[in-house]
């Protein structure tokens, strides 16, 4: 980030707490005030029509996800320890085959 940036925070972790698991973004929006880079929140609204019309653009190859790691169902407990150290540069997928 350069030393004026903006950070759009998207969603949070730990969710089931008063704030939904916001707390994070929720710091990071008092800290703003205090410091030059800017964070920003956005919170998205899930529709069929713009899940879909997504699909279509991961089937058309238009949309690649970063892929950290593939993990076969039978190691999911590894897989979440590895989600759970922050390790993690991309997405984790559990496969069934």
């Amino acid at each position: 980030m350069t030393p004026t940036g903006t950070v759009v925070l998207v969603g949070g972790e730990h969710g089931g707490n008063l704030t939904g698991g916001m707390n994070r973004s929720l710091g990071a929006l008092l800290l703003t005030p205090f410091i030059r880079q800017r964070f920003a929140m956005y919170v998205a609204k899930e529709r069929a029509s713009d899940l879909e019309r997504l699909a279509g653009f991961f089937e058309a190859g238009t949309v690649v996800p970063s892929l950290g790691h593939t993990f076969p169902l039978d190691r999911v407990p590894e897989a979440m320890r590895l989600l759970d150290s922050g390790r993690v540069r991309g997405k984790v997928a559990i496969t069934t085959t």
